[in-house]
């Protein structure tokens, strides 16, 4: 029998204890539990170092946001490499990138039409309550391995909604950006990967008044009002940041009153 191995990454300790111990009953099913974002990138490190990686991680859609009682015992510090906390729809995202065969099931208290949307366009394979069917939940499981995308048919038409309403702002953002000149685009692209003006002017052999000129016109064209709400608009049309060889030179953009900080 093919063994189906699950991850459950949940901070909240009575319910990943319990929800582990439920899906390890099942004789197809070998479970493990994690309780923050970087322990669930370690365990996966490792199973895959051992060459039994996982096939489904159930995530929190809540991980990381609870404080107090009720966690799952601390986990030793994260590499330098990782960050200190990972939430469930980052995890997600993380996942997808690093190890696409994983499938991912986020796991919600109540619906919520624009977090499920966040965790589909994430990665997440299904969105499921965390109060349904044991049955129901190994339903999940079985499905998005055949690569299905499960969703509680209440939550459909909302998150349908939010998806066209974020491609539409994608789109309109995507148009904004193609009215710039080339050089234009070059700026904003320092702007993504917070270089102050300085920077950019050295990153593109400009002098800075030159660069100041460039970033008003970019502001002007997109709309915007500061560097900040640019970098939003930027990164909802795909607008990615310039090169490492930027260098040491580079620094975080800072803005006073609304207004580009020397």
């Amino acid at each position: 029998m093919a063994r189906i191995r699950v991850l459950v990454v949940d901070d909240h300790r009575i319910f990943a204890e319990s929800l582990a111990a439920a899906l390890a009953a099942e004789p197809d099913v070998d479970v493990s539990a994690a309780g923050s974002g970087p322990a669930a990138l370690r365990a996966l490190e490792r199973a895959a170092a051992e060459g039994r990686g996982y096939d489904v991680l159930l995530v929190d859609a809540e991980l990381g946001a609870r404080t107090g009682g009720g966690e799952l015992p601390a986990v030793p510090a994260p590499r330098p490499e990782e960050p200190a906390a990972v939430d469930g729809i980052a995890l997600v995202a993380g996942v997808r990138a690093a190890r696409p065969a994983v499938r991912s099931v986020v796991l919600a208290e109540k619906d919520d039409p624009r977090a499920a949307a966040r965790a589909l366009q994430a990665g997440a394979w299904g969105w499921v309550a965390k109060d349904c069917s044991l049955q129901r939940l190994l339903s999940v499981i079985r499905g998005v391995l055949r690569d299905e995308t499960h969703l509680p048919p209440a939550l459909l038409t909302g998150v349908l909604r939010e998806l066209t309403t974020a491609r539409k702002h994608r789109t309109e953002s995507e148009r904004l950006v193609e009215s710039l000149t080339p050089r234009e685009r070059e700026v904003l692209r320092c702007m993504v990967a917070g270089l102050g003006r300085k920077a950019v002017a050295e990153r593109l052999f400009l002098s800075p008044h030159t660069v100041r000129t460039h970033m008003q016109n970019v502001l002007g064209k997109l709309g915007v009002h500061s560097t900040l709400a640019a970098v939003a608009l930027a990164r909802r049309a795909g607008v990615g940041p310039v090169g490492p060889e930027a260098g040491p030179s580079g620094r975080d953009v800072v803005e006073r009153g609304g207004q580009l900080a020397q």
